[in-house]
């Protein structure tokens, strides 16, 4: 278990300047919700609109604002993930990234693009029904729990091997399934991590500048890594790799 931990941390140091450059569009993406005129909040490195407040005061302008500053959000992030995954990619085929992949970026981008807007969307779907059975925050976690298994590795699955997104969801289901060990490990690690940066944070700056000092640490630093380490621990079902 420690092994991936190690090299997860090994790409992300020797490729650190890139990785940085290329996790600008996570601080972005993050960002764009928070200039946008919705009601917004910020929490443990992350902006979130207020769709309790919408679900009531919901009209064409604020639902035109949402959509927009949504898509340019997860284009960001579809960019970054993309960009950050092929890094991965290159260093385990030790190959450099060639004339094709590059020309081929568009289409990991749309493909990882249009997954993260159906996940948005159903869980947007959950928060609005669980505001009205008045479980929002059970409901909406439980879907978000459940909803990122399909698609813990699907990224990983577009940018390695080209798949697409069915079969990407499909493979990610079988990978969590014969080996949950990477996904629980990801999923307890990043959550600890970012909110032991806010409460230190917290601790050195104060509640307010916090927020924002969070936010762009686990932009740019924290989010980058566990996106290498989904790429390393799909890129171990390839049994060479493994040694």
């Amino acid at each position: 278990m420690s092994n991936i931990l190690s090299e997860a941390f090994e790409t992300y140091k020797d490729n650190l300047k890139f990785v940085i450059f290329f996790s600008i569009p996570f601080v972005i993406a993050f960002l764009i919700p928070f200039f946008a005129p919705l009601p917004t909040y910020i929490s443990i490195g992350g902006i979130f609109i207020r769709t309790s407040s919408i679900a009531t005061n919901l009209n064409f302008i604020s639902l035109a604002v949402i959509l927009i500053a949504t898509l340019f959000s997860l284009l960001f992030i579809s960019f970054a993930f993309v960009a950050i995954s092929l890094i991965v990619k290159s260093k385990k085929t030790r190959s450099k990234i060639s004339k094709r992949v590059i020309q081929d970026i568009e289409k990991y981008i749309s493909k990882i693009f249009l997954l993260l807007i159906i996940y948005t969307f159903i869980l947007i779907l959950a928060n609005i029904i669980g505001y009205y059975l008045g479980i929002m925050t059970l409901l909406t976690s439980v879907v978000g729990f459940f909803l990122f298994i399909p698609i813990f590795y699907a990224p990983s699955a577009i940018v390695v091997d080209n798949k697409k997104i069915g079969r990407a969801i499909k493979d990610s289901i079988k990978l969590v399934i014969s080996k949950p060990a990477y996904f629980i490990l990801w999923f307890v690690l990043i959550s600890v991590l970012i909110t032991l940066v806010d409460e230190v944070m917290i601790i050195l700056t104060g509640s307010y500048l916090s927020m924002y000092l969070t936010l762009v640490i686990t932009s740019l630093l924290i989010l980058p890594y566990f996106v290498i380490f989904q790429a390393e621990a799909y890129m171990k079902r390839f049994a060479l790799l493994r040694h």
